[in-house]
């Protein structure tokens, strides 16, 4: 059940591939399960972390399925279902409802991005979310979709009933203090970077859906409850020391650095889905070097 506001870290969890590029079905309860035991609020299935534009539709629903399955009671359950058309994102965002997602995480549509104006989604967003049976997230990542919602359009659309927030994954400060001058009281504003969580803690946001907490999410959960206790030092030298490992996993080595980093914790990364590689060894050396530094292993 979705609650408000939404609160916490919560991780876009990856996808684990076989060798033979099949989804791992055990890996991906394993990983559930290990998760449970961390101090997270909540999970993202089917986020660009987990490959989702490389899932076909049987893969996607079995894999909520999964999770409302597995996740600790009490944990919410968000699923990526964001596709280019309206009436392709109401249609899945319907299935991931029925397997018991408590929300939707929709991405901008942008493939014919020089038409994706503020008007268009608008419009987009209006529709998914008056058809859609569960609440609906908006999903900004202009690294992928070379979309960048204008704060125009997330004034409109956060006064939605049924549009209840915002994962922004742009890590622009000023542009999230420009959100929150003008979105709705009852809008969830998440942080989609951890690369500005602390900052972001300072301006009052609080919850984050971040790469780096498949393989740390215990740190990144302590950074949020070290601040909430006034012990800033502390939550700023674990921020500190986690930051290059949210790099190495999202620009530096992006995928495969994460799931290399995932197995180096004890998870079951897996392998990439064709055409993402695998790290060459050079790579494994130096993401093993980052997390030993971060003292993750």
């Amino acid at each position: 059940m979705l609650t408000r506001p939404i609160e916490g870290v919560i991780p876009p969890i990856l996808t684990p591939f076989k060798e033979n590029g099949n989804v791992d079905l055990d890996a991906h309860i394993f990983n559930i399960e290990k998760w449970n035991d961390t101090p997270l609020a909540g999970y993202l299935v089917l986020g660009s972390n987990g490959e989702a534009a490389y899932l076909n539709e049987a893969e996607k629903l079995k894999l909520i399925e999964l999770t409302v399955k597995h996740a600790r009671e009490g944990r919410l359950v968000l699923a990526g279902t964001g596709m280019e058309s309206a009436r392709e994102t109401i249609a899945l965002t319907n299935k991931a409802a029925d397997l018991g997602a408590d929300a939707a995480l929709v991405l901008t549509p942008s493939y014919y991005f020089s038409r994706m104006t503020d008007e268009a989604q608008i419009r987009f967003f209006t529709e998914v979310a008056d058809k859609a049976s569960i609440p609906i997230l908006i999903y900004n990542v202009p690294a992928f979709t070379h979309i960048n919602i204008s704060a125009h359009a997330v004034s409109v659309l956060s006064r939605h009933p049924n549009i209840v927030g915002m994962k922004d994954s742009t890590g622009n400060i000023p542009q999230l203090v420009n959100f929150q001058r003008v979105i709705d009281q009852n809008f969830d504003l998440i942080l989609g970077t951890f690369s500005s969580w602390y900052p972001a803690l300072t301006l009052g946001i609080r919850a984050g859906i971040f790469a780096v907490a498949n393989c740390a999410p215990n740190e990144c959960a302590q950074v949020q409850q070290a601040f909430d206790k006034g012990e800033h030092e502390k939550a700023r030298e674990i921020y500190r020391r986690i930051f290059p490992v949210n790099t190495a996993v999202t620009t530096t080595f992006g995928i495969p650095g994460l799931k290399y980093a995932c197995n180096l914790t004890g998870y079951k990364g897996g392998s990439v889905r064709n055409p993402l590689m695998p790290l060459e060894e050079k790579e494994k050396a130096a993401v093993r070097g980052i997390l030993v530094e971060a003292r993750l292993v």
